[in-house]
């Protein structure tokens, strides 16, 4: 069978083969250290937290944590911190002339940034932190459990240790990206997210099947438009536009050089599932805010931003997708460079003149097939809240769609065409019967 031989031959590459079992072995430990609970809490107590993660946003966040945040886990606040402490330094890589020289600076101006950028997440992750604790003493009362310790040391302590927790996390996902395989901090997202597929579907299965009529076949119909709705990501994630460029002859001695017809492939979405994970990470500050106040939950702000099949929760989540798409796009795409490159090399677009006329043709271009595929993403993120709606379990509905399907099918994709790459350098087949596999190349993988 070609899986077999696919995986013999996958085996036989020594430095592939340590690479798999290093990210398993940091995805061990990961998924061990989500059930590692707080010192000072009884996990017995956490009754209330667990079914206040049931449903809404907080099952979502609790997805990416992947079950550690209902564990009251030392990894409770996950790698989310630092996905929001990201999106503030890019925003402020554009509007601050000093961030933007740092940009410009190469490698050292990246270490800079990222080093400032860790330092920022571990303020997001002592704000958070207090938040986590307060929200979780509520749910303990409600419950009817024993409340935490009072002590500030307690308080102080569990802070730290869940900063601590975070920050290892990120550590983790690092050595993936730098001895493993696929983006590390990515791949940790999809292990939360992936660890509940089957879960989910049992519980949709099962649901379904104590129906009285038709619950069978409700649920091969939901299993088929799944299939659908990951088709449709995959062509999200993959769709390009080919733009004709003509490299105009050189003579150099006696030889002809150039004169080859080759394409600009533009992405449909160049920025990947980055937007819906930024929006995501927005969508959770009005928790993380209300959540350190007591009472907090009976706000209607609160009460509107927990309903994740809301109108303006899922308005407000689409708008978010579509200016973060254009936003991403921009800093991505730098169409004045391409231009100058393709001027350099001898190169034109047929019928357009080079230079600046260029720049506009695929700035143009850009805008018009950002639109589309803004619209797209956005669709897809908002579609659990319709599977919702139509009555699939919210735990299965999840994967109809929005952050959990996306990075889901991205990291996937990446990872698939990283093993690839090993196997066509060693002359090896690649995974499929014909063609390759098309990752998210081109632009930067979610976190």
């Amino acid at each position: 069978m070609r899986v077999v031989d696919t995986v013999k031959n996958i085996w036989k590459i020594e430095d592939l083969r340590k690479r798999i079992l290093i990210t398993l072995l940091y995805v061990t430990i990961y998924l061990f250290g989500t059930y590692v609970v707080i010192p000072g809490v009884d996990p017995k107590d956490l009754t209330g937290l667990a079914n206040q993660t049931r449903g809404g946003l907080m099952a979502l966040l609790d997805m990416f944590s992947g079950g550690a945040f209902s564990n009251a886990s030392i990894f409770a606040l996950g790698i989310m911190p630092y996905i929001s402490a990201s999106i503030v330094m890019q925003l402020m890589a554009i509007v601050i002339p000093s961030f933007q020289k740092m940009q410009r600076e190469g490698e050292s101006g990246r270490r800079k940034i990222n080093q400032m950028t860790r330092y920022l997440t571990v303020a997001i992750l002592i704000v958070q932190g207090f938040a986590y604790l307060t929200n979780l003493e509520m749910q303990m009362v409600q419950s009817g459990a024993s409340s935490l310790p009072s002590t500030l040391w307690f308080r102080l302590s569990s802070i730290i240790i869940m900063a601590a927790g975070s920050m290892f996390v990120l550590w983790l996902g690092e050595r993936i990206t730098d001895k493993g395989i696929g983006n590390g901090i990515s791949f940790i997202i999809m292990i939360g997210i992936i660890n509940r597929l089957p879960r989910s579907i049992v519980e949709e299965f099962t649901s379904r099947m104590n129906e009285q009529a038709g619950g069978l076949v409700m649920f091969l119909l939901e299993m088929l438009f799944l299939l659908f709705v990951i088709a449709g990501a995959i062509m999200l994630v993959q769709g390009t536009r080919k733009v004709p460029v003509q490299y105009a002859k050189r003579i150099v001695g006696n030889k002809q050089y150039g004169g080859a017809r080759q394409y600009i492939p533009l992405k449909v979405n160049a920025a990947n599932v980055m937007p819906i994970i930024f929006a995501q990470a927005i969508m959770f500050i009005p928790i993380t805010v209300i959540g350190m106040f007591q009472g907090g939950e009976s706000s209607s702000i609160f009460q509107a931003f927990m309903n994740n099949t809301g109108f303006w929760y899922n308005f407000v989540f689409a708008v978010l997708i579509i200016l973060f798409t254009y936003f991403y796009t921009a800093i991505t795409i730098n169409p004045t460079q391409m231009a100058d490159d393709l001027k350099r090399n001898n190169g034109f677009i047929p019928g357009v003149k080079p230079g600046k006329t260029t720049k506009d043709f695929l700035d143009s271009i850009m805008d018009r097939i950002t639109l589309p595929g803004a619209f797209f993403l956005a669709i897809v993120a908002i579609l659990p809240a319709f599977a919702q709606l139509a009555g699939i379990s919210m735990g299965f509905a999840q994967f109809f769609g929005g952050t959990s399907l996306l990075i889901l099918v991205g990291v996937i994709l990446d990872t698939l065409q990283q093993v690839e790459s090993h196997l066509l350098m060693r002359h090896y087949d690649g995974l499929l019967k014909s063609g390759r596999i098309k990752g998210r190349s081109g632009a930067v993988a979610a976190y």
